[in-house]
């Protein structure tokens, strides 16, 4: 995830010249997984109508020049048409640079979610028209909404409960404990997520939005360790090892649930 809150767009073209406009004429908004333009006649273009297009959009560390070169439907999306951009960021050289590293499957795609992180505690919340967030797909915001997770669509708390959990965030204060290219089985009650149960995974842990509920065994272990959780984390201290099973963490309000490699 790229940590822009994104605000209104101060000038767009298109290549080839078929847009040139400027901002007093248009208003960027986000829905879903897409930017949608509207200019002030009421034509409507979205991101896969914007390829080419540069938005130069102000963000909290400066203006960014930001340019949409590629836009495809997410071919392996678990729920509703996701669609990932390849974006490009011009350097003080004016060269053109990917906006994102690649993940574990080798894309170096993003798309925007009309989100932003509450002061309180970090958690992902709606944000007001024409204020976004810039995702990329290796980051854990963004393989949430791929695995199905639709913070838009009802699934907000799953969504910041999936967060926690692919970066193994046991107490919920941001300091993820996990690797690139760990495995993990995930599920929920909903079906968005059905276990896999390969026999040579356990139970992990039962998340909320707020961390884990229960941990039975952490992820990896260079990282942190159960003996630490309970010193770090006291409202886990007696919700640590073997007493932590599904339903004792589902007894404890936990929404999303998964598995690993003990």
């Amino acid at each position: 995830m790229v940590g822009r809150s994104s605000l209104l767009i101060a000038f767009l073209s298109v290549a080839a010249g078929m847009l040139s406009t400027d901002a007093a004429a248009m208003s960027l908004e986000v829905e879903g997984t897409e930017f949608k333009l509207t200019s002030d006649q009421g034509m409507v273009m979205r991101s896969r109508e914007l390829i080419g297009a540069v938005l130069t959009i102000n963000t909290g560390n400066g203006s960014l020049k930001l340019r949409i070169d590629a836009v495809e439907r997410d071919p392996e999306a678990n729920r509703g048409d996701i669609w990932l951009h390849s974006l490009s960021t011009q350097a003080a050289d004016g060269s053109w640079r990917n906006l994102c590293d690649a993940g574990p499957d080798g894309r170096r795609q993003a798309f925007p979610l009309a989100l932003r992180p509450r002061r309180s505690d970090g958690l992902m919340e709606p944000a007001p028209p024409s204020v976004f967030e810039l995702t990329c797909t290796a980051g854990a915001r963004g393989k949430c909404v791929r695995f199905g997770y639709l913070p838009w669509d009802g699934q907000i708390d799953l969504y910041n409960a999936c967060v926690r959990m692919v970066r193994a965030d046991y107490c919920g204060d941001g300091e993820g404990t996990t690797r690139d290219g760990m495995p993990i089985d995930l599920y929920d009650e909903l079906g968005t997520q059905s276990p896999e149960n390969d026999p040579g995974q356990q139970f992990e842990a039962g998340w909320t939005p707020a961390g884990a509920v229960c941990v039975a065994h952490v992820r990896v272990k260079e990282n942190t360790s159960l003996k630490a959780l309970r010193r770090t984390c006291p409202r886990l201290s007696d919700r640590l090892g073997e007493g932590c099973t599904e339903a004792s963490a589902r007894a404890a309000g936990a929404i999303l649930f998964n598995r690993s490699n003990p």
